[in-house]
């Protein structure tokens, strides 16, 4: 087996410390032909889809990805913007206020990238621009607050396979779930807030999150309780009673059970259960994208508003919101305690150590 080296590696090179942000994914265009490749590796992670694999190749190739990127890219089309995909512009924007916020910190010792579980940029993209700018202790946060292995677990598999080709591993941390974190739910609590300034309060707040079987909370995957306990925190920081929120699960496919309740199901029940008037948060999404913008924004609305409903609000992601990117910097900094302290010295040591090679500085 042949490891990949740094082509530009100095033996005197000072190591910096990187962090990289990740997220789902995008597709590059709202074309069925970068659907079917976007959903072809996406759905193809084992991760995602718990069947066996032949069984699933079979449904997969002869079914799914006959049918489902034109239908998809009809989706993407709607919420397709001049600056690309919602979920990408919003992810630069974010890596780059975590950029700006920790330059001011700590200069140019930490660097910031980030990268997609799935089509462009890639997370090994992303880690060879952090490798090539001297990164030897590495931070990995991605952009999800609750923990799934559908998500996080994924993400870091695909970390794993890129370190398993390199020669030299960086320092390691992986930051698994923050969906307890104070600067987070406080956050999502004052979007909220600043959403009733400005519109009043509903009759009900839902809290959407996305589904995933649920045979994978039998089988131990802590997201459905992460997520109940994201949507009490947030409540809690409103001041809402029991009765004034509910939690809901959305976007699921196939004929097994999902968690729930469903919001879709919900939505078309509300109304003849006398709520006529609701807003819908989804803080399980640090950014929008197709799940928040058209499946919660517009088909869900209209399943809604065709049921009897009177009012339906849509309150958007955190995305790039400067209390967001505070938040995302200060989960970053309490995984780098103890790594700048020894960084001076240690780079003293390899320019030592370079010298008595004879190496050119």
């Amino acid at each position: 087996m042949k490891y990949q080296g740094s082509p530009t590696f100095r033996h005197d090179q000072i190591g910096r410390i990187g962090v990289l942000l990740t997220n789902l994914g995008t597709p590059d265009a709202p074309t069925p032909s970068a659907l079917r490749r976007y959903l072809g590796e996406f759905l193809s992670d084992p991760r995602v889809v718990e069947v066996p694999r032949l069984l699933w190749k079979i449904i997969l190739h002869g079914v799914i990805l006959r049918i489902r990127p034109a239908r998809s890219a009809a989706a993407y089309k709607t919420v397709w913007t001049e600056q690309g995909s919602p979920l990408l512009f919003h992810t630069e924007a974010q890596t780059e206020g975590v950029r700006e916020r920790l330059k001011a910190l700590y200069g140019d010792d930490v660097v910031v990238e980030f990268g997609m579980r799935y089509g462009n940029p890639s997370i090994a993209s992303a880690i060879e621009k952090l490798m090539q700018q001297g990164v030897r202790k590495l931070v990995v946060l991605p952009l999800y607050p609750q923990y799934s292995g559908s998500t996080s677990a994924s993400t870091f598999d695909a970390i794993a396979h890129d370190f398993m080709k390199r020669r030299w591993l960086p320092d390691f941390r992986f930051i698994s779930h923050y969906h307890d974190d104070p600067g987070y739910i406080q956050a999502v609590a004052d979007k909220i807030k600043a959403h009733w300034q400005t519109h009043g309060q509903a009759d009900l707040l839902v809290f959407s999150y996305h589904g995933v079987p649920k045979r994978y909370l039998d089988q131990g995957d802590p997201y459905h309780c992460e997520c109940y306990k994201t949507s009490r925190l947030v409540a809690e920081a409103l001041g809402l009673s029991k009765e004034q929120y509910r939690t809901t699960f959305q976007s699921r496919f196939g004929r097994e059970e999902w968690l729930q309740p469903y919001t879709d199901e919900t939505m078309k029940a509300l109304p003849g259960q006398g709520i006529k008037a609701i807003q819908v948060v989804c803080p399980g999404f640090s950014a929008d994208c197709l799940e928040t913008i058209e499946e919660i924004g517009e088909e869900n609305c209209e399943y809604f508003m065709e049921a009897g409903g009177e009012r339906f609000e849509y309150i958007p992601c955190l995305n790039a919101d400067p209390q967001h990117l505070d938040a995302i910097t200060e989960i970053v900094q309490q995984n780098l305690v103890n790594w700048q302290a020894g960084d001076a010295a240690k780079s003293a040591q390899t320019r030592e150590h370079a010298q008595a090679l004879g190496a050119k500085l």
